[in-house]
């Protein structure tokens, strides 16, 4: 969670979530500093464009849950919408074993990652050549065709091979569309929500996602985004109007 510090304006007196893009490292490899990705879309990430080194922001966290151990798989796929591929990079260093995080020593826990990323257009795509770094496998989708398959990243998807477990993030829709693709293929799928979030620590209940229960008579219950996910088994969301 980021906000701007000693602000009383109404609109950035609240944090703002943002995944972990990468660690910033010094010359002898140790962690310095956080590398966050964003898009202007509102009051904060417009403020966030105007500041400069030196400048101070409050910041706090990890929050919630994060990506699963995959270790021991073959290849895994890491399907993005939009903005959401923001958490991928470091999964991807984590999983190929380029990189340790929260202090424990790099290795490699799977042997392929595949990235299927998905934006309205080729100007909207950020970190295509990071992941290629990383030495992940990129397929691109966009709404217009202006660069690679013309049409949905989950589109993208059913055309090539099935990966042992799928890992989404992005709008709603598509991350539904994912969840029964991986339903269909039976294939293990965890999910990512972009849920809007106030205060990050399960106080004020503002980021909930409906969760499959069998304890309640409706058979879904309320699950904080920010402390029970932001990770969520794709199996146990409910989805509105779900078929």
């Amino acid at each position: 969670m980021i906000r701007q510090p000693e602000t009383s304006d109404p609109f950035p007196l609240l944090g703002r979530p943002f995944a972990l893009y990468d660690t910033v490292l010094d010359d002898v490899g140790q962690p310095i500093g956080l590398d966050v990705v964003y898009l202007v879309v509102g009051k904060l990430t417009g403020l966030l464009t105007q500041m400069e080194a030196g400048d101070q922001l409050e910041v706090w966290g990890p929050l919630g849950n994060g990506f699963s151990d995959l270790s021991g798989l073959d290849h895994v796929g890491l399907v993005a919408g939009g903005i959401g591929q923001t958490p991928f990079l470091a999964y991807i260093r984590e999983l190929l074993g380029s990189r340790g995080y929260g202090g424990l020593p790099a290795r490699r826990r799977v042997q392929r990652v595949s990235v299927f990323y998905g934006v309205r257009s080729a100007d909207f795509l950020a970190g295509v050549d990071d992941f290629l770094a990383a030495g992940a496998e990129v397929h691109l989708a966009t709404d217009d065709g202006s660069r690679g398959f013309k049409g949905l990243v989950t589109q993208l998807l059913e055309q090539h091979e099935r990966p042992q477990h799928l890992v989404g993030c992005g709008p709603g829709p598509m991350m539904h569309a994912l969840a029964k693709l991986a339903q269909q293929w039976k294939v293990p799928c965890h999910l990512s929500l972009e849920t809007p979030m106030a205060c990050g620590i399960g106080i004020c209940f503002s980021c909930v996602a409906r969760i499959k229960t069998t304890e309640s008579p409706a058979g879904w219950d309320y699950r904080r985004v920010c402390v029970d996910g932001p990770v969520f088994d794709a199996g146990c969301l409910h989805w509105d109007n779900a078929k």
